[in-house]
């Protein structure tokens, strides 16, 4: 066993590079470094600096650009109706968007884990990303096309309410005038005087439109039987004219499907539907009686929602924003539910967890980062929303869709072109989005933290 002696040297342990004059420890210097930033700085001085700082600087001015105003043209930006309802509506926006697409996303991801067809599934679910904005401005322009025959949306919003509710036989139509038949309110029409029982009503129309009366019999006159009402109810009209007025001429069509009621002091006491032949028999109760046809037999046919009108037009916009995004949320999503430790769902199924707990008590909190950062992702996306909104809304709406990103546009390149206003917009707008980029900064930082 040997001893280390006073003054001796101590073994030489292994080189440490030392830092020179020139460089860090590795030798970099800093002339180089500079050198392969210098073309990064200069783009993001060129792209993004010098936009702000000059966006800051217009909106310090008025119209023309020489006189200055001041913070003038940002009292415009929170006292101007349009630019007031773009932000309320980029509020709906940055609430209602993210939320949904992001919980669409996480349903889509978690349900088509375990099946055969989930991958063909988040392709179809993905593909509208592949859509720019503009196709998909255009495609939804159409689906929320108010005639049925066109827009998918009323089609199939037409076709689910006539299987509950079956349309009018034949809208538009109305009594011929003075044909004993007189407006009563509400669209019906109602004898002008009592009927009785043993004698036949005519009850003439007229303004049936073709394609209603197609393949219609010819009308025949109804009986007289006693102790019932009896009538008929034809187009009272004649192809070629001629004819004559309240009576039933040959070739004269019937009106199937008709509604009639007999009213006795404001109350229904019978009713029937007029046959293939136009005729209807009502019951005793009807002898002194008023017949009534019900509004319903005239009503216009049902032509579904009104989507891109002042109510349901922002709606509408971001149901096309879902459905593009959608797919993002749930790629990403996907992504991190597939990083998430099997052990943890299976021990807390075998502790007795159904499902639902499963999902809502393990898997959520686990997916967290990742929700998170769609939202946040999503959240930043809407601030700047614009074409959808541009493309989609007629121009009847377009006030009540109006979003900051459009507004913006609208001052500065419309028809009351106001740059040092359109400036404020902008300015406005990259301080909402700021603070949602501070927070998402500030995230990705602890998660670095977390990991050393």
């Amino acid at each position: 066993m040997s001893t280390a002696t006073p003054g001796a040297a101590a073994p030489a342990g292994p080189a440490v590079p030392k830092a020179t004059g020139r460089g860090g420890a590795l030798g970099t210097r800093p002339w180089v470094a500079a050198c392969f930033l210098l073309p990064a700085l200069a783009l993001l001085g060129a792209l993004v600096v010098y936009p702000i700082g000059y966006s800051v600087y217009r909106s310090l001015f008025d119209a023309s650009g020489d006189g200055f105003v001041g913070f003038g043209n940002y009292q415009e930006v929170f006292t101007d109706d349009r630019i007031r309802t773009a932000l309320k509506n980029n509020v709906v926006w940055v609430i209602v968007a993210p939320a949904v697409a992001t919980a669409l996303g996480l349903i889509f991801a978690v349900l088509t884990e375990r099946v055969r067809w989930g991958t063909a599934f988040k392709l179809v679910v993905f593909m509208p990303m592949a859509i720019s904005m503009l196709a998909a401005g255009i495609i939804f322009r159409l689906v929320y096309e108010q005639d049925p025959d066109r827009g998918v949306a009323n089609a199939v919003w037409v076709g689910v309410h006539d299987t509950f509710a079956a349309p009018a036989p034949y809208p538009g139509a109305h009594p011929r005038p003075n044909g004993g038949l007189a407006a009563s309110g509400g669209g019906a029409f109602t004898t002008t005087s009592p009927v009785r029982a043993g004698a036949a009503v005519a009850l003439p129309l007229v303004a049936v439109k073709p394609e209603d009366a197609g393949g219609a019999k010819e009308a025949i006159p109804a009986r007289d039987v006693g102790g019932k009402v009896t009538g008929t109810v034809w187009m009272d009209f004649t192809r070629g004219g001629g004819g004559t007025a309240g009576k039933i001429d040959a070739e004269e069509k019937a009106l199937a499907g008709v509604r009639v009621e007999a009213v006795k002091d404001g109350r229904t006491v019978a009713s029937a539907t007029s046959a293939s032949d136009g005729t209807f028999t009502l019951p005793p109760a009807a002898d002194g009686a008023r017949l009534r046809l019900p509004a319903s037999n005239f009503a216009s046919a049902y032509n579904g929602v009104d989507w891109l009108g002042p109510t349901l037009v922002t709606p509408s916009i971001i149901g096309a924003y879902i459905w593009m995004w959608a797919g993002f949320a749930m790629v990403l999503i996907a992504a991190g539910l597939a990083s998430v430790p099997r052990e943890l769902l299976e021990a807390a199924r075998v502790d007795g967890a159904n499902e639902w707990q499963v999902f809502r008590r393990v898997t959520v909190p686990l997916l967290a980062p990742v929700l998170a950062v769609v939202v946040v992702t999503l959240m930043i996306n809407v601030l700047k929303i614009f074409d959808l909104v541009y493309i989609i809304a007629p121009g009847s709406s377009l006030h009540d869709a109006n979003v900051l990103a459009l507004q913006l546009y609208q001052s500065s390149f419309g028809t009351d072109v106001n740059q040092g206003v359109g400036s404020a917009i902008a300015v406005f707008l990259l301080l909402l989005v700021t603070p949602v980029v501070v927070v998402n900064i500030r995230r990705i930082r602890k998660e670095r933290e977390g990991r050393r």
